[in-house]
């Protein structure tokens, strides 16, 4: 008799795959930055100036106040002196007068002498005060100036570790399968059927 009954195992199927380790270096990068500080040209003139002080010349002609009345005190002290001069003089004459002379004549002549000695005053008696200060010039010239700035990144070290994948592929089964015949119900519908021999 044939069996009825086949089984099969199918057994599991397992993928594995590996990834190495690894250690890998980075490059650091580095940057530049440049800068400029402008310079310029500058020029700074100051041309020579000249002070004239016209104080003195024109007190000489039309005197201020203060120099006025100063002037007018020399002056009466002066005709102070002189009217002292002359009434000096004058008593001198008088004294050396002799009978017959004209005492008079002598006194007018004496005052022609004096006013002949006049002065035009309508000049400046001193010139001005001319002073001057030397010109300058100054040129200040600066070039542009460039800055550079160096900035560098460091380098760092990247480290992958190693790993290991399992995938399965097939799992594992038992596969049963029946390969006998049809089983029939009761055993005589079955039209091969032959019937069993029990007495022999």
């Amino acid at each position: 008799m044939k069996p009825l009954i086949e089984i099969t195992t199918v057994p599991i199927q397992i993928e594995m795959k590996t990834t190495n380790a690894k250690l890998e270096y980075a490059r650091g990068t580095a940057e530049m930055e440049i800068t400029r500080d402008k310079g310029g040209l500058s020029i700074k003139s100051r041309p020579i100036r000249v002070n004239i002080d016209t104080f003195e010349a024109r007190n000489s002609v039309t005197p201020t106040l203060a120099r006025s009345l100063q002037q007018n005190a020399q002056k009466g002290q002066q005709a102070a002196y002189q009217a002292t001069a002359t009434y000096a003089k004058q008593g001198k004459l008088m004294m050396e007068t002799k009978l017959g002379e004209e005492m008079i004549t002598k006194f007018a002549q004496s005052a022609m002498v004096d006013t002949r000695q006049e002065v035009l005053g309508f000049l400046p008696e001193v010139g001005p005060e001319i002073t001057w200060d030397v010109g300058e010039m100054n040129i200040r010239y600066e070039m542009d100036k460039l800055n550079f700035d160096w900035k560098f990144g460091k380098g760092d070290f990247e480290f992958t570790p190693g790993d290991i994948e399992f995938t399965v592929t097939q799992r594992p089964e038992v596969v049963i399968k029946y390969v006998g015949g049809p089983i029939y119900v009761p055993p005589s519908a079955d039209p091969n059927y032959e019937p069993v021999d029990v007495k022999g």
